[in-house]
């Protein structure tokens, strides 16, 4: 791709993934026009993932006080078949951040749902473990928390770390029929292993009814991603 389509460079660190097998039914509402849902191994997941984006730059321009912020985002997996490829991406539930800014351009121009919150994180990196942490307060502080070990491996061909963090592409309806595309590119990445996690969050509060049932679940895996620099690209709409 070339450097003209390039719209947001940064990195994208210390990524916390946690992720849930849903009903199909639920996801489908949220579906994207001429998407469709990407299971692994006939699971369909939800992810709640949380992260760092850091040296953010707009059209490689830094943006005053909108550099470094946490998001944490419920998203889902999907692919598209355009032309004889099939695209792996993920669709936003929604994403938290905690800069109105950011919210403001996300779902005015590009259509996204986007919130608003207080946020903090913690990242404690000591000889033999790494603790990483992302908190956001909606009526309460919500927080979810890894501790992993502090040496990073290589995600494995055909595992579910590849199928969680290995989709390249970005969805969202804008219309009735109507979905816009973005492309993400970045190296393949390292995790963490997972020592203990803990997940204190109000899924219905943050993600609406159709989630509460979160609240009491356990997840089927838990990662944790060191990440990389990332380009965004502007993509298409069809």
């Amino acid at each position: 791709m070339g450097n003209s389509k390039v719209f947001l460079t940064a990195e994208w660190r210390k990524l916390a993934l946690a992720q849930y097998a849903v009903d199909a039914e639920i996801l489908r509402k949220y579906l994207p026009p001429h998407t469709e849902l990407d299971d692994w191994q006939g699971k369909y997941y939800v992810s709640l993932v949380g992260f760092m984006f850091v040296d953010v730059k707009l059209r490689g321009f830094n943006i005053p006080l909108h550099t470094n912020f946490e998001e944490v985002n419920l998203r889902f997996y999907v692919k598209y078949k355009d032309g004889d490829e099939w695209k792996r991406g993920v669709v936003f539930i929604k994403e938290i951040v905690p800069l109105p800014a950011i919210t403001f351009v996300a779902n005015t121009i590009y259509k996204e749902n986007y919130q608003t919150l207080p946020m903090k994180h913690v990242w404690i990196e000591q000889e033999h473990q790494i603790e990483v942490d992302y908190l956001w307060k909606n009526r309460i502080w919500n927080k979810f928390s890894v501790i992993a070990s502090s040496k990073a491996e290589e995600i494995l061909v055909g595992s579910e770390e590849e199928f969680i963090t290995e989709h390249y592409w970005g969805y969202t309806k804008i219309g009735v029929n109507r979905t816009s595309e973005y492309g993400v590119e970045h190296p393949r990445w390292e995790v963490y292993p997972i020592k203990e996690y803990k997940i204190d969050v109000d899924f219905g509060e943050n993600y609406g009814s159709d989630f509460v049932f979160l609240n009491n679940a356990k997840p089927d895996s838990v990662m944790l991603a060191e990440g990389s620099e990332i380009r965004v690209m502007k993509g298409k709409k069809f």
